[in-house]
């Protein structure tokens, strides 16, 4: 699948997103903040990091954003609406919504790998509004109604 993608002009000078493995199912987003700049969130502060670059994903499919698995289990920095959506009509630039759950402050810097963007399908619903619902073993048991499936027990 091609996708068209523009570089910004605070992405200049950037690597456009990458795959970082043969094997891996994101692109890696870099934080596009003018040189010489850094960002520091604070533990429990959330902001908007700009990635330098605007995409035309193809009707159908989506690009979610998510987090960097290394952000999050070594600094608790992480993607706040993970994943986050990007539709196949939005022309913006791709910004990455971080949250630092960790406990000391992050900083972010120009180049760091900050998110990563996966493209997927979409499958549209018809909703069909009906009186009543099959049953089913479950019901309308919600949060933690299967219980924590303990395997000792």
């Amino acid at each position: 699948m091609k996708i068209s993608i523009r570089r910004l002009t605070n992405g200049e000078g950037l690597p456009l997103p990458s795959y970082a493995s043969d094997g891996a199912a994101g692109l890696d987003l870099y934080a596009a903040l003018p040189a010489g700049q850094k960002l520091v969130l604070e533990p429990g502060a959330r902001d908007l990091i700009p990635t330098g670059v605007q995409i035309a994903l193809p009707a159908g499919y989506e690009a979610q954003l998510r987090p960097r698995s290394g952000l999050a289990v070594e600094h608790g920095v992480t993607v706040l609406n993970a994943p986050g959506t990007i539709d196949c009509d939005y022309r913006g630039e791709v910004k990455a919504l971080l949250i630092n759950h960790g406990g000391q402050p992050f900083e972010i810097t120009r180049g760091m790998r900050v998110a990563q963007l996966v493209v997927a399908p979409v499958t549209r619903a018809i909703l069909v509004e009906a009186e009543e619902l099959d049953e089913t073993a479950r019901g309308a048991g919600g949060f933690g109604s299967t219980g924590l499936g303990d395997a000792g027990e």
